[in-house]
C-alpha cells in the first residue's frame, strides 16, 4: 500500500510537470504556426534585415526594431548590471545582518512592482528630466534604459549574491592569511569565482529587459526608425507587437505573430546561454 501511494504520488508530480510543458509547447507551436506562412511569404532575410514597416502597403520589415531592442537592452545593461554587482558585494561582503534584512525584502518588491507603474514613473519623471536638461523629446532610448535598468536590478543583485555566498569560505580565509586586503580579495578571488553565477544573472537580466513591454511602450516614443543617438525614440519588438495586436487582422496579425517567433528565439537563446554557463561552472 505504502509503494503504491509512493508510485501515485509520483505520477501526479510528473503529470503537473508534464503539464507546464504542455503549455510551453501549446504557446510555440501556436506562435510558430501563426507566424512562419507571414515569413515564409516575405522572405527571412527581407523580414528580419527590411528596413520599412508599413503593414498598409505589405511593407514587412523588422530590422529597426531589433536595433530599437538591441540598443534599450544595451543602456539597461550599462546603467543596469554595475549597481546590481555592486550591491550583491555589498550585501554579501559589507552590509550588517539587520541591514541585509532590510535590503533583501526592499530588492525582492522590486521585482513585484507592476511594470505599468515603472512606466508611470518613468513618463512622469525621467521623461520630462531628459526632455528638460538633455535635449530631445523625451521619450528616448535613455529613458527607457533607465526604468529597464531598474527592473532587471533584483534579478541581477540576487542571483549575484547567491553566487558569491555560496563559494567556500577557504577562498575568502585563504587570501587574508595570504595577505590580500579585503578588497583585493574581492575582486581577484571571490568575483572570478563566482564569475559563472554573475554571468548568467547578466543573461537572466538581459531577458527581462528585452522581453518587456508595458513599461518600454510608455516612455521608448515608438518610432520606427534606426536610431542615431540614445535621446531619440525607438520601437521594440515587444512594444510593436503590443501596439499594434489590438487591431491587426491577416497578414498584419500574421506579421505580429512573427516577430513574436524572432523574440521567442532571442530570449530562448539568452535562457540557454545562462544555464549553459552556469552548469558549465
Amino acid at each position: 500500500m505504502k509503494t503504491f501511494r509512493e508510485n501515485l504520488s509520483g505520477y501526479i508530480f510528473m503529470l503537473l510537470a508534464l503539464s507546464s510543458i504542455s503549455a510551453l509547447a501549446l504557446i510555440t507551436v501556436f506562435i510558430i504556426v501563426q507566424g512562419a506562412p507571414l515569413i515564409a511569404d516575405v522572405g527571412v532575410i527581407d523580414f528580419i534585415f527590411g528596413m520599412t514597416w508599413a503593414p498598409s502597403q505589405g511593407e514587412y520589415g523588422i530590422f529597426p526594431m531589433i536595433i530599437g531592442s538591441l540598443s534599450v537592452t544595451l543602456g539597461a545593461v550599462i546603467l543596469g548590471v554595475p549597481v546590481g554587482i555592486c550591491c550583491a558585494i555589498f550585501l554579501a561582503e559589507f552590509a550588517p545582518v539587520k541591514l541585509r534584512n532590510l535590503f533583501r525584502p526592499a530588492i525582492q518588491l522590486l521585482a513585484g512592482i507592476p511594470s505599468v507603474v515603472y512606466g508611470f514613473w518613468g513618463l512622469i519623471f525621467i521623461v520630462p528630466f531628459i526632455r528638460d536638461y538633455l535635449g530631445g523629446p523625451g521619450l528616448s532610448i535613455l529613458a527607457a534604459s533607465v526604468i529597464l535598468a531598474i527592473m532587471i536590478l533584483p534579478t541581477v543583485i540576487s542571483i549575484s549574491e547567491v553566487s558569491i555566498l555560496a563559494l567556500p569560505r577557504q577562498y575568502k580565509e585563504g587570501a587574508l592569511a595570504l595577505g590580500m586586503t579585503h578588497w583585493q580579495t574581492i575582486f581577484y578571488v571571490i568575483l572570478p569565482a563566482a564569475k559563472s553565477g554573475i554571468v548568467a544573472a547578466i543573461i537572466l537580466g538581459i531577458g527581462r529587459a528585452i522581453g518587456e513591454t508595458m513599461a518600454v511602450i510608455m516612455v521608448v516614443g515608438n518610432a520606427t526608425a534606426i536610431p542615431t543617438s540614445i535621446l531619440d525614440p525607438v520601437r521594440t519588438l515587444t512594444t510593436n507587437i503590443g501596439i499594434e495586436m489590438g487591431y491587426a487582422s491577416g497578414e498584419h496579425r500574421q506579421a505580429l505573430f512573427a516577430t513574436g517567433i524572432v523574440l521567442f528565439i532571442i530570449i530562448m537563446v539568452l535562457n540557454s546561454l545562462a544555464q549553459y554557463i552556469t552548469r558549465k561552472k
